[in-house]
């Protein structure tokens, strides 16, 4: 043991330092002052400021996106917490390793109810791996420990700490202890192995969704020898969390879409279905039928148990980690095959090809130069120049409603941290994602599409950019409109009679506000217009905005 007296304050600090922190994402308040008074004395620790709680969050959502790693955000009181509970809500579905922390009042204090307390764990539990008040300073190594183990232990996801203003005040002997890194990469025993390739050898007519932890493992490699040995076309599964798989390679056949009755008709072509460590056909809003075809067999490998079986019986289902797993699997399943099996699989394969991502992509390309001259400038021909001005090295970060399908198509997504995009349904995170994926991956571009109404949750995280001069293109889709909103109260309402709908009395200048946070920006109308704007953007190497606006669609 080695025990040295610490304040409350500087042992947090130490500990996640300890724990691999490199930044701290934060917004202070007076409940967080113990903390900021000691931030000078830690320079191994950058302090992010963000001008609002869920935009703190956001970028340190992003940051663990793009990384992987542990990082740690501090919020202020429980309003703060209010204020970031949308985007603890998809830290959440992203499983993002966060250490979340709030100032609170001393202890004994909120008996008397004071302005801006409440008990925070109550608040915070319902969206974290675990939640708990530090009641003892002497207690804080084992639980920011514990926290990072938590949070780290797959699948990963958030934590709560909340922090007594007592707590950091309060000065005492402490052994800091070590971090504890679990072992959690699994694979099935050889039994199960042997299991597992027999029933794909089975399947005459086998499909792959390929879900976010081939990108989170790296394993796109492996996951394409599969699809290659047992002839299986591939869709990326239906929430768009990242790559999930390359686009160059001949078996991805685009994504599955969240289309309940398109699923269906898509799914219902082949005889088995290999779930690659992802959900199993999440959806949106309810529809008249199931998206899995009735009686069809499915074959799940993820390390998310929770997702295993959840909706849909699973005839194989794999806790495992789905990297180890394939890389053990794929030499047994070489072994087996036969020689008319492997060419099954080709002539399967090489017929998928007519219309694969990238066939698709030729086709809807040529149909989009045709519009190429239309005013206001067609949503799609307006992704396309966008897509034309990306280097090979960008990530995008996506957070557009209207035009997403039109980037998913166009955008070819290659390396595991290409792209990362909306996975909770909840807006908010596009504009300050990026800020962290920037921090977290200096040496690449970052390009982030979004919406104009999506933009206006967290504008406020240009400020951020312009602070740290990170290297991010925010193009913003500007159609003045919700026009999800539209499409669906004519598509599922059957009326056009549209309210509290349009952003245009007043219209909202997005290159004054870009302006006014300190970022240069430009306002673009002609769809020749948009490639220069944004290759100019993107050389800077500066924090620029690209205002493209689109046509509205009514």
């Amino acid at each position: 043991m080695s025990i040295h007296t610490y304040t409350g304050r500087a042992a947090f600090l130490e500990l996640l330092i300890q724990e691999g922190v490199t930044h701290l994402f934060g917004n202070p308040g007076t409940t967080e002052l113990p903390l900021m008074e000691v931030v000078p004395q830690y320079p191994q620790l950058k302090y992010v400021l963000g001008l609002q709680e869920s935009i703190v969050l956001g970028m340190a959502d992003g940051f663990s996106r793009a990384t992987g790693r542990l990082t740690a955000c501090n919020l202020h009181c429980a309003p703060g917490l209010g204020h970031a509970m949308g985007a603890l809500y998809t830290a959440k579905f992203n499983n993002s390793p966060i250490i979340v922390t709030a100032g609170q009042y001393e202890q004994g204090y909120g008996l008397t109810e004071p302005l801006l307390y409440e008990p925070l764990v109550r608040l915070a539990d319902p969206l974290v791996k675990w939640a708990v008040e530090v009641e003892r300073a002497e207690d804080l190594p084992r639980i920011v420990h514990r926290a990072a183990k938590i949070a780290l232990t797959p699948p990963c996801g958030p934590v709560f700490i909340s922090l007594p203003g007592s707590i950091l005040d309060e000065t005492v002997e402490m052994d800091l202890g070590q971090p504890t890194a679990v072992h959690s990469r699994t694979r099935p025993n050889e039994q199960w192995l042997e299991l597992l390739a027999n029933r794909l050898r089975q399947a005459k007519r086998p499909v792959i969704l390929a879900g976010q932890e081939l990108a989170r493992y790296d394993c796109f490699e492996q996951a394409g020898k599969l699809a290659e040995l047992i002839g299986a076309p591939v869709y990326l599964e239906s929430v768009p969390y990242n790559t999930r798989f390359p686009a160059n390679h001949p078996a991805n056949m685009g994504d599955i879409t969240r289309n309940q009755h398109k699923v269906r008709e898509t799914l219902s072509a082949y005889d088995l279905l290999i779930c690659l460590g992802g959900d199993l056909l999440r959806m949106s809003p309810k529809a008249d039928v199931e998206p899995l075809p009735d009686g069809m067999p499915v074959v799940h490998i993820t390390e998310r148990d929770w997702e295993l079986g959840k909706n849909y019986p699973t005839e194989i289902a794999v806790h495992a980690n789905v990297a180890d797993t394939l890389q053990a699997l794929l030499p047994i399943l070489q072994g087996q095959l036969t020689s008319s099996e492997i060419e099954e699989a080709s002539r399967r394969l090489a017929s998928a090809q007519t219309n694969n991502w990238q066939s698709n992509r030729q086709r809807f390309v040529s149909a989009i130069q045709q519009r190429a001259d239309q005013q206001p400038t067609q949503p799609d021909y307006a992704v396309w120049q966008v897509v034309q001005a990306l280097p090979d090295n960008v990530i995008v970060v996506d957070e557009t409603l209207t035009t997403n399908p039109a980037l998913n198509k166009l955008y070819p997504a290659n390396d595991s941290l290409a792209f990362f995009g909306l996975t909770s349904g909840g807006l908010g995170f596009g504009m300050a994602g990026a800020v962290g994926v920037a921090l977290g991956q200096p040496d690449r571009p970052v390009v982030a599409t979004i919406g104009d109404g999506s933009s206006l949750y967290s504008i406020q995280s240009l400020w951020t950019a312009a602070h740290f001069k990170l290297p991010i293109t925010y193009v913003i889709f500007n159609n003045r409109s919700y026009r999800i909103i539209k499409d669906r109260l004519q598509a599922m309402r059957h009326t056009d009679q549209f309210v509290a709908m349009d952003m245009t009395d007043p219209a909202v200048d997005f290159v004054n506000i870009a302006n006014g946070f300190g970022i240069d920006a430009v306002r673009v109308e002609n769809g020749v217009d948009i490639r220069p704007a944004i290759e100019k953007a993107i050389a800077s190497g500066k924090p620029n905005l690209v205002e493209v606006v689109i046509d509205n669609g009514y």
